[in-house]
């Protein structure tokens, strides 16, 4: 399975413009609401039509400005999972998902329509409507109505995004043993990065109706290359930064310090980062990127502890910090807060990155 886009299409204010190739993988377009992610899965479904470029599945050519060739969506063999799942309200959960089936013989309606049901643990229910199930169980109908046709391309505009936290969570688990089972592209549009990072092998980020990188989901999130990038990955640690004598070595010029890297250092790097749970606390100040630091602030979740730290001085208040660290909450409370101040914090060379903006 391959699926190659590139297309661009202009809006009153907005141009989205993007290119990008996936394989037979679990695809997630990352990004703020408004960058261009759901108008690219509509550009791929042929619900919206690019201004240029082409789209190519399998070498099928879905769309192609300069040949003049524009499938209409219900001849591309692409599933789509919108946002608000498009149920029909008059249609039960067998009527839906054999929506797109009337063209088939009947009996093979029926074997793909109870095979849906199987899958999405939807059995016993294929009688009822819509506004007689469960979120969750509305769902899973609009994912069995994506799947029945068979599609070589599934799309989900933020399946979950209608969902309490503990019914997505167990829907996130169950969309990932689904896709397991299916043998097509997937490309999964969320703005939860954690979600994103779980569900997905590869990330397209995406900015101003552009997809600024794509790639390994591991590369995306531990070495982005981009400021944009690396905050659009959750990335609260970030300065400007310069090189100083040592080839591997930057005065990061936000936090006040000089820093030890692993990687050479080029002219184009001109931010450094480190993510917010890779920086440790030690008791040794000889080791590479230890610095003395105070709390100038802290803030709690049930489970997890920010703390917000000024590194060499004490803070004169409470938005006169350098860095952010994220630790267990337990960890806090029972290891480092009867610490006395300063306490010392390692930033480790092999966890920082070099950016440029």
């Amino acid at each position: 399975m391959e699926l190659l886009v590139d297309i661009s299409k202009k809006f009153e204010g907005f141009e989205l413009a993007v290119s990008f190739e996936v394989n037979n993988e679990t695809l997630g377009f990352l990004g703020a609401s408004g960058s261009g992610k759901s108008l690219t899965l509509r550009g791929i479904a042929g619900l919206i039509t690019p201004s240029r470029g082409r789209i190519i599945l399998n070498d099928r050519v879905l769309f192609d400005s300069e040949r003049g060739i524009n499938l209409p969506a219900q001849k591309r063999s692409v599933g789509f999972l919108f946002q608000n799942y498009a149920l029909f309200p008059h249609l039960t959960v067998a009527q839906n998902i054999a929506f797109g089936l009337q063209k088939l013989p009947k009996k093979e309606q029926v074997r793909r329509v109870e095979e849906k049901l199987t899958m999405t643990q939807l059995e016993g229910l294929g009688s009822k409507y819509p506004y007689q199930l469960s979120g969750g169980q509305q769902q899973r109908t609009a994912l069995a109505r994506a799947l029945a046709i068979e599609p070589d391309v599934l799309l989900l505009d933020e399946p979950f995004s209608a969902l309490d936290n503990h019914l997505r969570s167990q829907m996130e688990k169950e969309l990932i043993e689904t896709l397991s089972n299916y043998k097509g592209i997937t490309i999964f549009v969320t703005h939860n990065l954690e979600e994103c990072y779980r569900v997905c092998d590869k990330i397209a980020v995406m900015e101003a109706g552009q997809a600024v990188t794509c790639g390994s989901k591991e590369d995306i999130f531990l070495n982005p290359q981009k400021v944009s990038i690396a905050r659009l990955t959750g990335c609260k640690n970030i300065s400007k930064c310069k090189a100083v004598s040592s080839s591997n070595a930057v005065m990061a010029a936000d936090w006040g310090c000089s820093l030890d890297v692993d990687q050479p250092v080029s002219p184009q790097s001109t931010h450094i980062g480190i993510r917010a749970h890779q920086i440790h606390f030690v008791k040794d100040l000889s080791l590479k990127n230890t610095f003395p630091c105070w709390v100038a602030d802290v803030a709690e979740t049930p489970y997890q502890t920010t703390l917000y730290l000024s590194l060499n001085t004490p803070p004169a208040n409470s938005n006169q910090y350098h860095i952010q660290v994220k630790l267990n909450k337990d960890k806090y409370l029972d290891s480092l807060k009867q610490r006395p101040l300063p306490w010392l914090v390692h930033l480790a060379p092999e966890y920082l990155f070099l950016m440029k903006d």
